[in-house]
């Protein structure tokens, strides 16, 4: 690369001759997406020639002109592939909203499963709105769903916008149109959203195979919690009479992280008759609430095998929107249920109203009055609201 000509640059000044006094500047050759361009820098004032050049060669290696990224990225060889990796490897240590390793897998199962094998081999100059259209009809004849088609086209946008030029401006920006690439909408009344009915938590606890996996089930559903919120437990997160648990961290692949946002930091009050089963599991233990005989953390893998061995087969988000029913039929505050759920605030009335969170009577009143919406069944214990409905009546 630095033997192509003009691409070592060379010094001049608008004086002769040379004067150490005068600034000095140096010229030198950048490829860019429409060809070579001329480039000049300001160097300064050099006591001699010899010093302009060793200023000259530092800007050029600093900046990578030279480097053979630049020349792929700016002179469009480099493949949709190839900038993939570079994205996909650098999303979890970016300075700013750092990638979390769930999201990241996800995004590199839509790479492996239908991105790269249909748009990979391409110029990443070459993947534009033509190239989104053939990824889309691919995707709509293999019968995905909408939203699946939506999720892996935005992959391929990221990735696309990821090639930035040492400026941090875009090489290929796109103006993607969706009508064109046959892009669908997602209707949100027709999405899969599974949840659960008051008889199958309890045929869940019910069937479940051991103490331990019946605990974590009626915490989900009594709770919302998120699976990996349950699993990064500790018995210290409770308070003694273990009303209410602080969520302060996620276990993802064995190991602990902080929770999806800042929202899920939080606290949330417990039932209790779910209370008073979590004070017996818990009691005489420290560490993980759910570990292994080793004292590691369950996995969500070896909960999820269990959860289905229940006879049925969802998954943990279930027993979220479970919860998120459960209080929305009591009619629980709003802005306490999003406290209880982890779900951010959307109104500036909620930043203003934030105070109510550290009014834990006021919190333990609603989590009594709202209840767990099963008979927990571990001690025979029911504590289930009784809403009336015209069909009811």
């Amino acid at each position: 690369m630095s033997r192509r000509i003009g691409q070592t640059g060379n010094v001049y000044q608008h004086c002769k001759p040379w004067s150490p006094e005068a600034n000095a500047y140096g010229r030198y050759w950048i490829d860019t997406p429409e060809g070579r361009r001329r480039q000049t820098v300001t160097l300064g004032q050099c006591h001699s020639r010899s010093i302009a050049r060793r200023r000259l060669r530092e800007h050029i290696e600093r900046h990578g002109i030279n480097s053979n990224e630049a020349f792929h990225e700016n002179t469009g060889t480099i493949t949709f592939s190839e900038q993939a990796e570079k994205w996909i490897a650098s999303l979890p240590h970016r300075r700013r909203k750092p990638v979390k390793p769930a999201t990241v897998r996800g995004w590199r199962h839509s790479l492996d499963r239908w991105v790269l094998p249909i748009l990979g081999d391409r110029l990443l100059s070459d993947v534009g709105n033509g190239a989104l259209k053939s990824l889309i009809d691919e995707m709509s004849a293999a019968g995905l769903s909408a939203q699946s088609i939506v999720t892996h086209s935005r992959v391929v946008k990221m990735v696309v916008a990821s090639a930035v030029n040492s400026e941090g401006d875009q090489i290929y920006p796109r103006k993607w149109n969706h009508d064109f690439v046959g892009m669908p909408i997602v209707d949100p009344t027709k999405q899969n959203r599974p949840s659960l009915t008051k008889s199958e938590v309890e045929t869940i606890l019910t069937n479940a195979s051991s103490e331990r996996w019946a605990m974590l089930f009626a915490l989900l559903a009594g709770t919302g919690l998120r699976i990996g919120e349950a699993l990064g437990l500790r018995t210290d997160d409770f308070t003694p009479d273990c009303r209410v648990v602080s969520i302060r961290r996620s276990l993802w692949g064995g190991k602990e992280q902080d929770p999806k946002t800042p929202n899920a930091v939080r606290v949330v009050d417990i039932a209790e008759p779910l209370a008073s089963r979590v004070r017996q599991f818990i009691a005489n233990t420290t560490g993980y609430v759910f570990a292994t005989g080793n004292g590691r953390p369950l996995g969500q893998r070896n909960a999820l095998r269990a959860l289905h061995a229940t006879g049925l087969r969802i998954g943990f988000h279930a027993f979220r929107r479970f919860r998120a029913e459960t209080l929305r039929r009591c009619r629980v505050p709003e802005d306490l249920t999003r406290l209880w759920l982890g779900h951010s605030k959307t109104s500036m009335t909620d930043l203003y109203a934030g105070g109510l969170a550290k009014d834990e009577a006021w919190r333990q009143q609603w989590c009594e009055q709202a209840g767990l919406g099963f008979f927990i069944g571990l001690q025979g214990i029911q504590n289930e609201v009784k809403i009336e409905t015209k069909e009811a009546a």
